[in-house]
């Protein structure tokens, strides 16, 4: 059995590393927030933290908006539609190597810096599927 392209499942996002995810207000209202992502077997993986607000708007509403960005959140492409879900702890281990084989260095770098200066955060992670495999 052959392993799928993955980069067909969000091909806007191909040789990108940062994207626009939005989430929604319960008033509607969309917020943009700048991510890392990887993406493995059809499914994009998002590190955030779990008392964030795309975390509780998400709660409310899992359809969001994905678009390749700079790393300041302007935009480089067109928005796909697509469903987040939250995972749990332990289903969050994929979506930990999956960003770790992405960004490598650079995350463990980042991890470093926050554990310098005592930021503790409870990380919590986001299996993103485009809308029309769902």
């Amino acid at each position: 059995m052959t392993q799928p392209d993955t980069a067909l499942a969000f091909p806007t996002l191909r040789g990108h590393q940062y994207a626009n995810l939005t989430t929604f207000r319960k008033t509607g209202k969309a917020v943009v927030t700048p991510i890392w992502f990887a993406e493995e077997n059809g499914k994009l993986y998002v590190m955030t933290e779990r008392n964030s607000g795309k975390i509780k708007r998400i709660r409310n509403n899992p359809q969001i908006l994905l678009a390749p960005c700079t790393a300041r959140g302007k935009p480089l492409g067109p928005e796909v539609p697509a469903v987040a879900r939250i995972l749990s702890d332990a289903e969050g281990e994929v979506a930990n190597q999956a960003l770790d084989r992405k960004y490598g260095w650079i995350k463990k770098g980042f991890e470093f810096f926050l554990k310098l200066r005592r930021v503790v955060t409870e990380r919590v992670y986001l299996e993103i599927t485009p809308l029309d495999a769902v």
